[in-house]
Formats: C-alpha cells, structure tokens, sequence
C-alpha cells in the first residue's frame, strides 16, 4: 500500500469502511442467529474500528515508524489491548446506560467515545515513547 495514493483522511475512512462492512457481516452471520439483541451489535463495530484509528496514524506519520521495530509480539499484544480495550469500554458504557431512556444514537456514540478512548488509553500506555516529542518531554 501505497501511503501517496490517497492522503491520511482517505486511508482511515477507507479503513473504517472496511471493518464497518465486516463487522456488520459478522453481526448478521453470527451474532444475530446466535440471539444476541441488536442494542448490542454496535459493540463489534467499535471493537473493529479501533484499530484501524490507532494504526492508521502510526502507519503514516514518518515520525512514528519506529513502532514497526518492535518485535511481532509486542505489535500483536498491542493490538489485543487495543480490541479488549474498545471491547470492554464499549460494553460497559451500553450496560450502565441502559433502560435510561436515551435515543439509539446517543447510546452508540458514547458507547463508541469510551470504547476507543479506554483503546487509545492503553495502547499509550504500552507505547508512551511513540507520543513523546523529539526533545522528550
């Protein structure tokens, strides 16, 4: 992939296109016969989404393409953190905010704020030297 054919913004929409497309299809396939209600489908969505948010941005920033150096296993138990991450933040937000009487959308984009703010919140954590500034401030 080439990082000059579309410009960042084409990249992550493309992305988040993508997984948007596969989540859902995973929703239909999986979830829905296997009973799960619909209220709760949003949950894979955001799951899927934010890896595409956090490793869009890494991938083509130059100044971040050291994380690339770090061994198979640390990029892979980064990505598990960062779908446990959304996973969690996600479901959590969609319980406790249950039976509050909140339009669907509202529900679904604080779901979706807390999910990939718990995401990003602990791939930073696991990688604080990539958001570091040259002077290392």
């Amino acid at each position: 992939m080439d990082k000059e054919t579309l410009p960042r913004w084409g990249w992550l929409l493309l992305g988040l296109f993508a997984m948007a497309v596969a989540a859902n299809a995973f929703n239909l396939a999986v979830l829905g016969p296997a009973g799960v209600p619909e209220r709760y489908h949003v949950v894979t969505v955001i799951t899927s989404m934010a890896p595409v948010l956090i490793y869009v941005g890494i991938w083509y920033d130059e100044d971040r393409q050291q994380y690339w150096n770090h061994s198979r296993e640390h990029i892979v138990g980064d990505l598990v953190f960062v779908i446990m991450g959304a996973a969690i933040g996600a479901g959590m937000v969609l319980v406790a905010i249950e039976g509050r009487g909140l339009p669907p959308f509202v529900r679904d984009v604080t779901a979706m704020a807390v999910g990939f703010m718990l995401s990003w919140g602990l791939f930073w954590w696991r990688n604080t030297d990539l958001y570091r500034d040259l002077e290392g401030r």
